[in-house]
């Protein structure tokens, strides 16, 4: 195994005219091609003849399973899926950029979660008027945001965490960035906030835990959490336009929790609308 992830394999090469295939050979593997050398021709010095084939051993490095169809966070090395499928979406998602949030304590960062934004890809037929943008101009144009958002399709936040935190720290931490921008809180908006805590009250939240926050639209929220995996089910339905918006914002406003986020998000939107 080498340190990227690739596997090594031993093969012979063949050159031949029977069909292209992969067989074994002393306890090899070997590939024939459809095609013969001239025995006059120049071969590489690991070249040779045997039984009227010309053989190569090489070695065919093949990516492991793991980082097929996954994009690493750079800072927590975490992987997200370039794809997912998740309850109550009506289409897959698709991934936009990923970032981390940082914690300070006594001067000192600390790595609390990486997070992923996913999009349903029609998003982008709305965005024509930003094609051709620079991130840069992506990042500190909040109607692109708010158009992002306001799109009556699904988007999803992923947050999956780089240490142990108890179910109510989390809440507390989310709860500090929610509440300050919901102005005037209705009845509404305090029930959805009290359903969101309580998906998180009393749970221990282990390091790798996978917390999913869906927009289906602009009024409604699905929240899941998933202790191995992909989530089977939803936790908790969040109705309130206030608290979608609120949360959306904390991300992706003018003053997001992960600076990183917003910033790989709108690379991901300038190679989007090239």
């Amino acid at each position: 195994m080498t340190a990227a992830g690739a596997i090594s394999v031993p093969l012979w090469i063949s050159t031949s005219t029977p069909p292209t295939k992969i067989i074994a050979f002393n306890n090899k593997l070997r590939i024939c091609y459809p095609v013969k050398l001239s025995r006059n021709g120049s071969y590489p010095l690991s070249t040779f003849e045997k039984n009227g084939q010309y053989e190569q051993s090489f070695t065919l490095k093949v990516a492991s399973s793991s980082s097929v169809g996954s994009t690493e966070e750079p800072a927590t090395k975490v992987k997200f899926q370039r794809s997912l499928s998740l309850p109550g979406c009506s289409t897959s998602l698709s991934l936009l950029g990923t970032g981390y949030r940082e914690k300070v304590f006594a001067i000192i960062g600390i790595k609390v979660y990486a997070a992923g934004l996913y999009v349903n890809d029609s998003v982008f037929s709305r965005l024509d008027a930003w094609r051709g943008r620079s991130a840069a101009e992506i990042q500190q144009d909040p109607s692109l945001f708010n158009n992002i958002f306001e799109a009556n399709l699904e988007k999803s936040l992923l947050i999956v965490l780089v240490r142990d935190i108890d179910g109510k720290t989390f809440w507390d931490a989310l709860d500090e960035a929610i509440s300050p921008r919901i102005k005037s809180p209705t009845a509404d908006d305090k029930s959805a906030l009290s359903t969101f805590r309580d998906v998180f009250q009393g749970k221990p939240l282990k390091k790798e835990t996978s917390i999913f926050l869906t927009w289906i639209d602009p009024t409604k929220m699905l929240v899941s959490l998933s202790f191995d995996g992909m989530p089977s089910s939803v936790d908790a339905t969040i109705e309130s336009t206030d608290v979608a918006s609120a949360l959306f914002d904390v991300f992706l406003g003018g003053d997001p929790v992960s600076p990183t986020l917003k910033a790989s998000v709108a690379k991901g939107l300038e190679a989007a609308l090239k």
